[in-house]
């Protein structure tokens, strides 16, 4: 069997990697050992959001009298589940549509680098085949990462994908890490009833954003019931019982048991580039990732990576963006494309957190910014002052704008509140096309709006706001 490029893994980078291959004329295989659309699509970004929107719906119906409406319900939480699950095949389906229009082979196996030009895909009984191929792309993705003191059995300490289609809502549950997938988790849970405990190693929840976004989150999962502590770290945990017993370590030395039913490791992924071939093909890694150059290269030529195995943002987005640019630097290389591709800015890379509220933003955060060594202007606009916000109902949360005082240059945006995952996108342009303060100011955003806060904020942050 032969083709002009392989894609090993067909998750949120590599199909894209495959389409964007085809679509420049290549002949393409893809090789999945387990599902196509990767963890993104079946355990991941969007089995998740099914499960918070149901949570989201739930936390509707508690509420429904504030908006003025009668209503009654209860979670099924194995509906919920059912659901969730629903949807992530019906989008893996859609990446089999996919391959089958642009004319991509779809092979079953754990795929491996043989050598240079040949990978060998071990089927499901065992048997082996090699496979050739020109070019060869390896979107072998990542896994949950597990601590030595927090061992995952499956049953009692669970990774995201147990706590996706757990069998019984636990009545309460201890959740070790508080990036993404901890808060995303916490919120599904502490909704429907579950009484959830986030244990997180940092000063702050999600540590990664700005701190004045971490604040405002922890102001409101604590509102919403959700317990948290930081500067704390889990030292081990005791299963014997009927449910779990956790011993958590504070800032200070001193230790205390945390009991729970289930507790959830979301600390965090790490790659998966154990066992494909990279040490016997001279394939350099660094710090459990593939090292690669900004056209996602390895060091062996004909050779790429991307995806959470390369050394991005582990982010569904950054993966596909590495996809289509390695599919292109591949047809340049064989003049089917005439220019280079254009390579990834990660420092504007949106990140979102779908928790309630919702958390989205880019680039600098005030901190990085000043350390970088630039003045700054800051302008906050709180959803508070939001028409449309209140006429929502979701008023919680903020816009937090960061701009260059010297020239104007838009650093960073931060932002938590309702639907702010569908706003970033426009800072993400903006800061692309080099946009300053001056452009968002005088670019007109529709009223009543969520997304007009961009605006407001910028206005604020140079002394012109007009509604706060």
């Amino acid at each position: 069997m032969s083709y002009d490029v392989i894609v090993i893994g067909s998750g949120p980078g590599g199909y894209p990697a495959a389409i964007r291959a085809s679509q420049l004329g290549f002949k393409v295989a893809v090789i999945e050992k387990e599902s196509l659309g990767g963890i993104c699509l079946n355990w991941g970004c969007i089995p998740t959001k099914a499960l918070l929107k149901s949570a989201q719906v739930y936390e509707y119906l508690k509420h429904a009298a504030d908006y003025g409406i009668t209503a009654s319900g209860s979670a099924d939480f194995g509906a919920v589940i059912k659901r969730s699950r629903g949807v992530a095949d019906k989008m893996s389906k859609g990446v089999q549509f996919l391959m089958k229009k642009n004319k991509i082979d779809v092979i079953m196996g754990y795929g491996k680098v043989a050598s240079k030009g040949k990978v060998e895909v071990t089927a499901a009984d065992g048997s082996k085949k090699i496979v050739d191929a020109k070019y060869i792309v390896i979107a072998t993705g990542g896994r949950s990462r597990e601590l030595p003191n927090l061992k995952q059995d499956g049953k009692k300490v669970i990774g995201y994908r147990e706590a996706m289609v757990l069998p019984v809502q636990p009545k309460s549950m201890i959740i070790v890490g508080s990036g993404a997938i901890g808060v995303e988790f916490a919120y599904v849970y502490n909704s429907m009833g579950t009484k959830v405990t986030i244990v997180e190693f940092m000063p702050r929840i999600v540590p990664v954003e700005d701190e004045d976004i971490s604040k405002e989150l922890e102001k409101q999962y604590k509102k919403q019931g959700i317990d948290i502590m930081t500067n704390a770290s889990v030292e081990s945990v005791d299963t014997s019982g009927a449910g779990v017993k956790a011993l958590v370590k504070k800032q200070d030395g001193s230790t205390i048991v945390l009991e729970a039913d289930i507790v959830l490791s979301a600390v965090g992924v790490v790659s998966n580039i154990e066992n494909i071939g990279l040490e016997e093909n001279g394939i350099k890694t660094e710090k459990g990732k593939i090292i690669v150059d900004k056209y996602q290269q390895t060091n062996v030529p004909g050779i790429y990576a991307i995806g959470d195995c390369s050394p991005g943002q582990a982010l569904a987005h950054v993966a596909a963006k590495e996809g289509i640019n390695a599919a292109e630097h591949m047809a340049y290389m064989e003049k089917k494309h005439h220019h280079l591709p254009d390579t990834i800015d990660y420092n504007n890379v949106p990140g979102c957190t779908y928790c309630t509220p919702e958390i989205a933003s880019v680039g600098y955060t005030e901190k990085a910014a000043k350390e970088a060594g630039y003045e700054v202007k800051v302008g906050k606009f709180p959803f508070m002052a939001s028409g449309k916000a209140s006429a929502a109902g979701a008023t919680e949360g903020f816009v937090k704008v960061i701009y260059d005082a010297k020239y104007g240059e838009f650093l960073g945006c931060h932002m938590i509140g309702a639907n702010v995952t569908e706003m970033i996108a426009e800072v993400s342009v903006a800061r692309k096309l080099e946009t300053t303060a001056h452009e968002i100011l005088n670019a007109i955003h529709p009223h009543p709006t969520m997304s007009e806060a961009v605006k407001e904020a910028t206005a604020a942050a140079y002394g012109e706001a007009i509604d706060i």
